[in-house]
């Protein structure tokens, strides 16, 4: 076992090459980028069995120490979740490149072109639990945004995570490309992530993705910049002017298809004037689907089904096959209860007035807002970004899914012509 003078000195070799990694790849071309990721994904194809041999040797792990159908689902990489990788590599392939961008110009009286040109971030420090797939997803963002990046994958995923990251590395030495920008840090010892989050000189970011004890962990403990992602307490307010005909689909969507996910619907809010029109026929499809519903005493009497909810209930993150649901008087109530138990994730409305949809948009503080569609819609892949690093619900320096225009920042640059300051 490493003592932990053995740990930190890694982990700051680590970070130092990462640094050196990361200033290569900022001048990388486009089409230098585009080609190691076409050999990345390439290469995870014909290593699938290889992939599933390691992968297999987590899930047993899992197995044995007791973890749920839910997180073995979560660990597992099969042929569909590969195949998904694969995809998500082309699509990023051909997202264009935002590095170098330049934009904004405009002239000064003095005669100076001034304009903001896109850089990448340098290195990102990536904390993740469980999913070994996003081992890719991170890692083919920053590079593509000309990034380098130092993964620390759960303790349960240590085999998948490795094997990854070595097939990754391989795409890069092959083309030229120092690999040591995409290093996974190879042991599964807690005080990784502490001495991690101390490497300020060398890692410009860090971005925690898991549960909300980790992400907590990681703001109070790092010295770098940290990206938040608490929790995703998502609502959907039903209004009054809302098509009866949209409702039971998109909230059965937003709450069922994957209810463990931090995209899943968690609260459900019916304006008082169409409740006893839609709220019982939603209840029992909810209820068909084994979706327990916790709500309020006007939800209570319309629905002899639903349970009265505690104090605790409201702003919940279930993470599973219960809804909290309230009758509200109006939008304004809604926004409110919004505002107080809401995580700034998702909130959707279901209206079909135009004036209240726009309110509702300007008024509501969370990274994604929605108008008649399904919280699920929250998603980097969804949202036209190919794939995410995560969802940030804090506003520096990002609102959302993280692409590529997001792990990449903005720095002045001036044109001159002999021009001094007087």
């Amino acid at each position: 076992m490493s003592t932990p003078d053995d740990l930190t000195k890694m982990i700051k070799e680590m970070a130092v090459r990462a640094r050196k990694a990361s200033r290569k790849l900022a001048s990388l071309s486009t089409a230098a980028k585009n080609a190691v990721l076409q050999d990345m994904s390439r290469l995870l194809d014909e290593r699938r069995s290889l992939i599933q041999v390691e992968n297999g040797k987590d899930l047993a792990n899992g197995r044995a120490k007791g973890l749920s159908a839910a997180m073995l689902d979560r660990l597992e990489l099969s042929d569909k979740v590969i195949d998904s990788m694969i995809q998500g590599l082309a699509e990023v392939t051909a997202l264009p490149d935002p590095v170098g961008e330049i934009s904004q110009m405009a002239k000064r009286p003095n005669g100076l072109d001034v304009g903001r040109m896109r850089v990448p971030l340098g290195v990102i420090g990536m904390i993740y639990e469980s999913r070994p797939n996003v081992t890719v997803d991170a890692a083919v963002l920053c590079l593509k945004a000309g990034n380098a990046v130092i993964l620390r994958g759960g303790s349960e995923a240590i085999h998948s995570n490795l094997v990854l990251a070595s097939i990754l590395q391989e795409a890069l030495a092959g083309r030229g490309i120092n690999s040591d920008a995409i290093q996974v840090i190879p042991v599964t010892d807690r005080d990784a992530v502490t001495i991690m989050l101390a490497q300020e000189e060398h890692i410009d970011l860090i971005i925690p993705r898991g549960g909300e004890g980790l992400i907590r962990f990681v703001a109070e403990n790092s010295r770098i910049p940290v990206l938040k992602h608490y929790k995703g307490v998502c609502h959907i307010y039903v209004d009054s002017s809302a098509d009866l005909s949209k409702i039971n689909p998109i909230v059965l969507n937003s709450k069922v298809q994957r209810p463990g996910v931090c995209n899943a619907l968690e609260g459900l809010l019916i304006h008082r004037d169409i409740a006893a029109r839609c709220l019982p026929s939603l209840a029992a499809e909810l209820h068909g689907a084994g979706v327990e519903l916790r709500g309020c005493p006007e939800s209570v009497r319309l629905v002899s089904g639903i349970v009265p909810a505690t104090d605790d209930d409201w702003g919940s993150e279930f993470l599973g096959l219960i809804l909290c649901v309230k009758v509200v008087d109006s939008m304004e109530e809604a926004i409110e209860y919004i505002e107080i138990h809401g995580s700034q994730h998702t909130d959707v409305i279901l209206t079909e007035n135009y004036t209240r949809a726009r309110r509702f948009m300007a008024e509501v503080d969370a990274s994604a807002v929605m108008i008649n569609a399904s919280t699920r819609f929250n998603d980097g892949g969804q949202l036209g970004l190919g794939t995410e690093i995560g969802i940030s619900t804090t506003k520096l320096h990002a609102y959302g899914p993280m692409g590529l225009e997001e792990l990449t920042t903005r720095k002045f640059v001036v044109f001159g012509d002999g021009q001094v300051r007087e």
